[in-house]
Protein backbone atom coordinates (compact mmCIF):
# COMPACT_ATOMS: atom_id res chain seq x y z
CA UNK A 1 0.00 0.00 0.00
CA UNK A 2 1.25 3.52 -1.25
CA UNK A 3 2.38 6.19 1.81
CA UNK A 4 -0.66 8.71 2.26
CA UNK A 5 0.53 11.93 0.43
CA UNK A 6 0.30 15.12 3.27
CA UNK A 7 -0.06 18.67 2.53
CA UNK A 8 -0.02 20.50 5.94
CA UNK A 9 -1.36 24.17 4.96
CA UNK A 10 -1.07 27.05 7.04
CA UNK A 11 -1.12 30.93 6.68
CA UNK A 12 2.86 31.42 6.55
CA UNK A 13 4.34 28.26 7.09
CA UNK A 14 6.57 29.41 9.60
CA UNK A 15 5.15 28.17 12.74
CA UNK A 16 1.79 25.86 12.03
CA UNK A 17 2.70 23.57 9.23
CA UNK A 18 6.64 23.01 9.97
CA UNK A 19 5.62 21.52 13.22
CA UNK A 20 3.04 18.89 11.72
CA UNK A 21 5.27 18.50 8.52
CA UNK A 22 8.26 17.71 11.35
CA UNK A 23 5.85 15.45 13.63
CA UNK A 24 4.36 13.52 10.50
CA UNK A 25 8.14 12.97 9.03
CA UNK A 26 9.08 11.49 12.56
CA UNK A 27 6.37 9.50 13.89
CA UNK A 28 4.97 8.50 10.32
CA UNK A 29 7.47 8.09 8.12
CA UNK A 30 6.21 4.60 7.40
CA UNK A 31 2.87 5.36 6.22
CA UNK A 32 2.87 9.01 5.38
CA UNK A 33 5.22 11.66 2.93
CA UNK A 34 4.36 14.60 4.70
CA UNK A 35 4.93 18.24 2.93
CA UNK A 36 4.23 21.71 4.50
CA UNK A 37 2.99 25.19 2.36
CA UNK A 38 2.16 28.31 3.20
CA UNK A 39 -0.81 30.68 1.81
CA UNK A 40 1.34 33.77 1.89
CA UNK A 41 5.08 32.11 3.39
CA UNK A 42 6.93 34.35 5.32
CA UNK A 43 10.48 34.89 4.85
CA UNK A 44 11.72 31.66 7.25
CA UNK A 45 10.44 29.60 9.64
CA UNK A 46 10.48 31.13 13.32
CA UNK A 47 12.93 30.75 15.34
CA UNK A 48 10.22 29.63 18.19
CA UNK A 49 9.08 27.04 15.99
CA UNK A 50 12.68 25.39 16.00
CA UNK A 51 13.27 26.20 19.43
CA UNK A 52 9.85 23.89 20.42
CA UNK A 53 10.55 21.82 18.06
CA UNK A 54 14.21 20.63 19.31
CA UNK A 55 12.60 20.70 22.77
CA UNK A 56 11.03 16.89 21.49
CA UNK A 57 14.13 16.18 19.94
CA UNK A 58 12.65 16.96 16.23
CA UNK A 59 14.66 19.09 13.75
CA UNK A 60 12.94 21.27 11.51
CA UNK A 61 15.79 23.05 10.00
CA UNK A 62 15.36 21.74 6.72
CA UNK A 63 11.64 23.00 6.18
CA UNK A 64 11.82 26.70 4.52
CA UNK A 65 8.48 28.49 3.75
CA UNK A 66 6.73 27.92 -0.03
CA UNK A 67 3.76 28.76 -1.38
CA UNK A 68 0.91 26.35 -2.34
CA UNK A 69 1.34 26.40 -5.68
CA UNK A 70 5.35 25.73 -5.71
CA UNK A 71 4.06 21.90 -4.93
CA UNK A 72 3.93 19.20 -7.71
CA UNK A 73 1.16 17.18 -8.10
CA UNK A 74 -1.52 16.65 -5.67
CA UNK A 75 -2.12 15.08 -2.45
CA UNK A 76 -4.25 12.27 -0.51
CA UNK A 77 -5.33 15.12 2.41
CA UNK A 78 -4.51 18.40 2.63
CA UNK A 79 -4.86 19.41 6.31
CA UNK A 80 -5.96 23.25 6.72
CA UNK A 81 -4.81 25.66 9.56
CA UNK A 82 -5.01 28.57 7.48
CA UNK A 83 -8.78 29.09 7.86
CA UNK A 84 -8.86 30.11 4.11
CA UNK A 85 -10.48 28.08 1.18
CA UNK A 86 -7.86 25.43 -0.33
CA UNK A 87 -8.22 24.90 -3.73
CA UNK A 88 -9.55 21.79 -5.04
CA UNK A 89 -6.42 20.75 -7.28
CA UNK A 90 -4.51 20.31 -4.06
CA UNK A 91 -5.86 17.37 -2.81
CA UNK A 92 -8.90 14.70 -2.71
CA UNK A 93 -9.70 15.47 0.97
CA UNK A 94 -9.57 18.53 3.25
CA UNK A 95 -9.58 18.49 6.76
CA UNK A 96 -9.86 21.82 8.97
CA UNK A 97 -7.78 22.09 12.02
CA UNK A 98 -8.44 24.87 14.34
CA UNK A 99 -5.27 25.63 15.67
CA UNK A 100 -4.02 28.85 16.97
CA UNK A 101 -1.68 30.74 15.03
CA UNK A 102 1.71 31.25 17.45
CA UNK A 103 2.67 33.95 15.24
CA UNK A 104 4.02 36.57 17.52
CA UNK A 105 2.80 34.91 20.65
CA UNK A 106 4.77 33.90 23.73
CA UNK A 107 7.38 30.63 23.84
CA UNK A 108 4.91 28.93 26.09
CA UNK A 109 2.06 29.57 23.68
CA UNK A 110 3.98 28.17 20.94
CA UNK A 111 4.73 24.79 23.72
CA UNK A 112 0.80 24.38 23.49
CA UNK A 113 0.29 24.94 19.58
CA UNK A 114 3.11 22.36 19.31
CA UNK A 115 1.72 19.71 21.50
CA UNK A 116 -2.09 20.09 19.83
CA UNK A 117 -0.41 19.18 16.82
CA UNK A 118 1.56 16.19 18.04
CA UNK A 119 -1.53 14.82 18.95
CA UNK A 120 -3.63 15.42 15.77
CA UNK A 121 -0.74 14.21 14.30
CA UNK A 122 -0.46 10.77 15.84
CA UNK A 123 -4.47 10.58 15.20
CA UNK A 124 -3.29 10.67 11.41
CA UNK A 125 -0.61 8.31 11.50
CA UNK A 126 -2.36 5.67 13.81
CA UNK A 127 -5.33 6.17 11.46
CA UNK A 128 -2.70 5.60 8.68
CA UNK A 129 -0.88 2.45 10.23
CA UNK A 130 -4.99 1.20 10.74
CA UNK A 131 -5.58 1.13 6.49
CA UNK A 132 -2.08 -0.04 6.28
CA UNK A 133 -2.32 -4.14 5.00
CA UNK A 134 -0.29 -6.23 7.66
CA UNK A 135 2.71 -7.72 6.39
CA UNK A 136 2.54 -11.56 5.77
CA UNK A 137 5.03 -13.72 8.42
CA UNK A 138 7.15 -14.09 5.89
CA UNK A 139 7.99 -10.82 5.05
CA UNK A 140 8.18 -9.53 8.94
CA UNK A 141 11.06 -12.12 9.43
CA UNK A 142 14.55 -12.33 7.06
CA UNK A 143 15.33 -15.26 9.09
CA UNK A 144 11.73 -17.27 8.28
CA UNK A 145 11.78 -20.54 10.57
CA UNK A 146 10.17 -23.59 9.53
CA UNK A 147 6.86 -24.61 10.79
CA UNK A 148 6.95 -27.92 13.43
CA UNK A 149 3.89 -29.57 14.06
CA UNK A 150 3.96 -30.19 17.61
CA UNK A 151 0.43 -32.11 17.12
CA UNK A 152 0.29 -35.47 18.91
CA UNK A 153 0.19 -37.81 15.95
CA UNK A 154 -1.47 -41.71 16.41
CA UNK A 155 1.38 -44.25 16.40
CA UNK A 156 2.36 -46.19 13.09
CA UNK A 157 1.29 -49.47 13.04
Amino acid sequence: MKPTRVLFLCIGNSCRSPMAEGFARAYGSDVLVAASAGISPALSVAPLTHKVMLEKNIDVGHVYPKRMDMLKGSFDLVVNMSGKPVPRELGARVEEWQVRDPIGESEEVYREVRDQIEQRVMRLVLAARARKPPQSEERRSTTAQPRVDTRRRPPRK
